[in-house]
């Protein structure tokens, strides 16, 4: 399709894993869940503050708005489970479809689907059928990040 040699298409292949091993793996910080919830580990503005965040070591660009989730319970069944890790980047541009994670001003911390984002309101189905479909106006949202990559 490409009109590439097999040995031009095996050289790219190996080019591409030398750079996957040369990049510099960033440490990004990771916090469960459930501790996500408690007062004390944001900022006002969202960000990772306080005590008790723990590390991930991720290979690709680093960012302040990236910060990870350690999965609890088994709440987002059967897409996630106790023990994964979602990426979550709270600048990237959230559509509807897109499995996100939201923080409420409350400190509800929760993995669900955006089903709808309007100035007023937040639709959020959830990943787990036997849990309930949640919608929040819009100004009980702290932050909404988009789930860029799980562990799984």
């Amino acid at each position: 399709a490409t009109g590439a040699t097999l040995d031009e298409f095996v050289a790219l292949l190996a080019a591409g894993t030398q750079a996957i091993r040369s990049s510099r793996n960033v440490v990004i910080p990771l916090i469960g869940q459930a501790q996500a919830g408690d007062g004390g580990y944001f900022d006002d503005a969202g960000y990772p503050a306080g005590e008790g965040w723990d590390e991930i070591s991720f290979p690709g660009p680093g960012s302040e708005n990236i910060m990870a989730v350690e999965v609890s319970g088994e709440s987002m069944m059967p897409l996630y489970r106790d023990g994964d890790v979602l990426l979550v980047d709270k600048a990237a541009q959230t559509r509807k479809g897109d499995r996100v994670v939201v923080r409420t001003h409350g400190g509800e911390v929760l993995a669900k689907l955006l089903h709808r984002q309007t100035v007023r309101a937040v639709e959020l189905v959830s990943l787990n059928p036997e849990h309930p479909n949640r919608t929040f106006v819009s100004s009980e949202i702290d932050w909404i990040g988009r789930i860029v990559w799980a562990s799984q």
